[in-house]
């Protein structure tokens, strides 16, 4: 998967996880977010038993879910270490 596709990709999935977690913040922390937990979906993607191998692609919907999931556990995790809690 080509550069540009990862930085669409990590916006959008850390997009999703500052939704799903009801963060606030701009596409900044969105992008930042998804790119780490994008690093993050692909290592649990290859603990499971049907791991990827590292060859993630843009369209696949495991990728997508991956990433998202990924996202959502460094907000998670961010969240644990700051301290701050979702918006009101």
């Amino acid at each position: 998967m080509g550069f540009i596709a990862w930085i669409i990709m990590g916006l959008i999935a850390g997009a999703i996880a500052k939704s799903i977690m009801k963060q606030d913040g701009n596409w900044v922390s969105s992008l930042v977010f998804g790119l780490l937990g994008g690093v993050v979906g692909g290592w649990i993607g290859d603990l499971l038993p049907f791991g990827s191998g590292g060859r993630l692609e843009f369209f696949s919907l495991g990728s997508w879910i991956l990433a998202i999931v990924g996202a959502t556990v460094v907000l998670w995790v961010y969240r644990l270490i700051t301290g701050k809690s979702a918006k009101a």
